[in-house]
C-alpha cells in the first residue's frame, strides 16, 4: 500500500507500525507514561459516566485528579446488576474504545472518530466538578478538533492510529498497577474491591478478568490493525 490516508484512502503498513511503536514508548516510558496516563484516566472515568447512564442511574459529577486518578459519582440503587455493569466499566472503556477505534479505521472513518471523541469530552466537560479535570477536558479536545480541522489528511491518519493503539496498549497497564497496588496495600479502594463488595467474587477475580480482557482486546486489535 502506497499511501497514508483517512476517509477514502488505505494506510501503508509502515504507519499503522510507526504508530503501534510510538504508542507503546508512551505506555513502557515511565516520564512519559505518567502525563500521557491522563488520556487513560478520562476514558476511564467515561466509561463509568456512560455505564451509569445506560443503566439508569443519575449521574452528578466526576472528578480527574493530577496523580492521573479519577472519581464518577452517580445516584441510583447501592447495589443490582446496574451498579456492577458502572464499576466494572472503568478498567474495560480504554479497550473498548480502542477497538471501536479499530472499527472506524477499517472503514476509513478517522474524521468521524476524531469529531465523536470531541463529542464524548465536551460531554464530560459538563459534568466535570474539579479545575484539574476542567483543564484536562479543555486541553485534551482542543488537540482533538486542532487536529480534526486543521491537519492535513495523512496527519489525521496518523493520529487516528496513534490514539487506537494508545488506548489498546494503554488499557493493559493500569491492571498491572492495579495488582501491585492490591499486594503492597491490600486494603486500598478500588473498583476490584468495590465489585467485590458487591457481588461476592473475590477482588483478584475481578483483577484477572479486566486483565484477560484488556489482553484480548490488545491481541485482537492488533490482528486487525496489522494483519
Amino acid at each position: 500500500m502506497s499511501s497514508i490516508t483517512t476517509d477514502g484512502l488505505e494506510p501503508s503498513s509502515w504507519l499503522v507500525v510507526a504508530t503501534g511503536a510510538c504508542a507503546l514508548v508512551a505506555v513502557m516510558v515511565d516520564g512519559v507514561w505518567r502525563w500521557a496516563r491522563n488520556v487513560i484516566t478520562i476514558v476511564h472515568e467515561g466509561g463509568h459516566a456512560l455505564a451509569a447512564l445506560l443503566t439508569g442511574r443519575r449521574l452528578t459529577g466526576i472528578r480527574l485528579h493530577s496523580d492521573t486518578s479519577g472519581l464518577t459519582l452517580s445516584v441510583g440503587k447501592p447495589s443490582g446488576p446496574g451498579m456492577v455493569v458502572t464499576a466494572a466499566a472503568g478498567y474495560l472503556s480504554p479497550s473498548l474504545a480502542g477497538l471501536a477505534g479499530v472499527g472506524l479505521l477499517a472503514v476509513e472513518q478517522v474524521t468521524v472518530m476524531l469529531w465523536a471523541g470531541t463529542a464524548v469530552l465536551l460531554a464530560m466537560l459538563v459534568m466535570v466538578r474539579n479545575v484539574y479535570g476542567a483543564l484536562s477536558l479543555v486541553v485534551t479536545s482542543a488537540v482533538v478538533v486542532a487536529v480534526s480541522v486543521l491537519a492535513p489528511a495523512d496527519v489525521r491518519a496518523a493520529f487516528g492510529y496513534a490514539m487506537t493503539w494508545f488506548l489498546l496498549l494503554g488499557g493493559v497497564r493500569p491492571i498491572g498497577e492495579l495488582w501491585r497496588q492490591r499486594r503492597l496495600h491490600p486494603g486500598a479502594c478500588s473498583d476490584a474491591h468495590q465489585l467485590a463488595r458487591l457481588t461476592y467474587v473475590p477482588a483478584v477475580v475481578w483483577v484477572a478478568l479486566f486483565g484477560l480482557a484488556t489482553l484480548g482486546a490488545l491481541a485482537a486489535g492488533t490482528w486487525l490493525l496489522v494483519v
